[in-house]
C-alpha cells in the first residue's frame, strides 16, 4: 500500500489580528485570520477564494514570510516558515498583485537581477533569464524597458521572476487580473504546465471563479478569516443537488413580489433576489420552468428570460458563504455578482 503524499503547503490553525487603526480610536482590533488551516499536495493547484477582507492576502503573506502569525503553524516545501524563514524563501516563488520588475530596467536586467539575488552565478543568470525569455515569448522584448510592455507582457515577466530559481511552490496572488482573454488564456496554460508537467505546487488567490474551475484540482473558499468549505470544484458542485433557475424580470417589474411569487411554486427552493435577478434551485429545472412562467404571469410579473444551467462555483459561493461572488471587470475593478 502507497503512502500518501506528503503535503506540499501546509498551513494549521493560522491566527493573525490587526490592531484598529489611531484614527478609529476605541475601535476593536481587526481579526485577519481566526484558525485557518488549508492543505496542498505536491504538483497540484490550489485555488483560494474570497470577498477582500477574507483573509486571503494575509494567508499568502504568512505562507510567502512577509508576515507572522499570532499563532499557528505554517510549512511550505517541507521547511518551516516561522523557524526558518531564510530557507523557506528558497523553496518559493512570489508573484504579488503589484509587478516586481524595475520599470526602468529591461526584460532581461530584471531576470538577471532576480537570479543573482537568488544565489546563481552570473553565466547561470544569463542562461536562466535567456531560457525564461523564450518560454514566455519575450526574447524579441528581452532589450525593452519594462515600463513600454503590454499588461499581458509585463504580467509574464513578474511569473517568470518567481520561477527564476525554479521553486518548489508558487504563490501567485491574482495574476491576471486585468488582462485581455488572449493574454489570460496563455497565462492559464503556463500554471496549468507548471503543475502538471514540472510538479510545482501553486497557490492562486483569484477573483475569477472561472478561472478557479479550469486551474484548481482543490479549492478553498474563506470568509471571516476561517475555511467556509473546501474540496475539488467537481465535488463541491455536486453537492448542490438539482439545477439552479434563473430568472430576468422586466426592469419594471416588482422583485419583491416575484420573490413571494416564486417562493409558492412547489419544486423551488432557496429563491433570492439581486436587483431584476432571481435565483431559485430546483430538483429538475426543466419541468420547474412552466410553473414559474405561469406563476409568474398569473402575478402580472414581466419576465425578461429564464435560464436553467447545472451548479456552477457561484451557486456554490452563494451557498456557503451567503452572497454572491464578487466579478472582476478587465480594468480589475471589483463590481457586485
Amino acid at each position: 500500500m502507497s503512502r500518501p503524499p506528503t503535503a506540499a503547503l501546509s498551513a494549521r490553525d493560522l491566527v493573525k489580528t490587526y490592531p484598529a487603526g489611531q484614527s478609529r480610536r476605541g475601535a476593536e482590533p481587526v481579526c485577519a485570520l481566526d484558525g485557518l488551516s488549508i492543505e496542498a499536495e505536491p504538483g497540484s493547484v490550489l485555488a483560494l477564494l474570497g470577498p477582500n477582507g477574507a483573509g486571503k492576502s494575509t494567508t499568502v503573506k504568512i505562507l510567502t514570510t512577509l508576515s507572522r502569525p499570532d499563532s499557528g503553524s505554517a510549512v511550505v516545501g517541507g521547511v518551516d516558515v516561522l523557524r526558518s524563514p531564510g530557507a523557506a524563501r528558497r523553496v518559493i516563488g512570489l508573484v504579488s498583485q503589484k509587478s516586481s520588475a524595475d520599470p526602468m530596467g529591461t526584460g532581461l536586467e530584471n531576470l538577471v537581477l532576480a537570479a543573482r539575488i537568488q544565489g546563481l552565478s552570473r553565466t547561470d543568470a544569463r542562461a536562466r533569464a535567456d531560457q525564461l525569455l523564450d518560454r514566455f515569448g519575450l526574447t524579441s522584448a528581452a532589450g525593452r524597458l519594462t515600463k513600454t510592455y503590454s499588461g499581458g507582457m509585463a504580467r509574464k515577466l513578474d511569473v517568470a521572476i518567481g520561477l527564476v530559481h525554479r521553486p518548489q511552490v508558487l504563490f501567485l496572488d491574482e495574476p491576471t487580473t486585468g488582462l485581455d482573454p488572449e493574454a489570460r488564456s496563455q497565462l492559464w496554460a503556463e500554471i496549468a504546465h507548471l503543475a502538471a508537467d514540472e510538479q510545482m505546487t501553486v497557490l492562486l488567490t483569484t477573483h475569477y471563479l472561472d478561472e478557479a474551475d479550469q486551474l484548481a484540482d482543490r479549492l478553498v473558499i474563506v470568509d471571516g478569516g476561517r475555511v467556509v468549505v473546501e474540496g475539488t470544484p467537481e465535488q463541491l458542485k455536486n453537492e448542490l443537488r438539482g439545477d439552479a433557475v434563473n430568472v430576468e424580470l422586466d426592469p419594471a417589474a416588482p422583485a419583491d413580489v416575484a420573490v413571494r411569487v416564486l417562493a409558492g411554486v412547489g419544486g423551488l427552493q432557496e429563491v433570492a433576489a439581486d436587483g431584476t435577478r432571481l435565483r431559485a434551485r430546483a430538483d429538475s429545472g426543466a419541468r420547474a420552468v412552466p410553473a414559474v412562467l405561469a406563476a409568474l404571469d398569473a402575478a402580472g410579473v414581466a419576465v425578461a428570460s429564464v435560464t436553467v444551467a447545472r451548479p456552477s462555483l457561484d451557486d456554490v459561493y452563494l451557498r456557503h458563504a451567503g452572497r454572491a461572488y464578487a466579478a472582476t471587470t478587465s480594468a480589475g475593478t471589483e463590481v457586485a455578482a
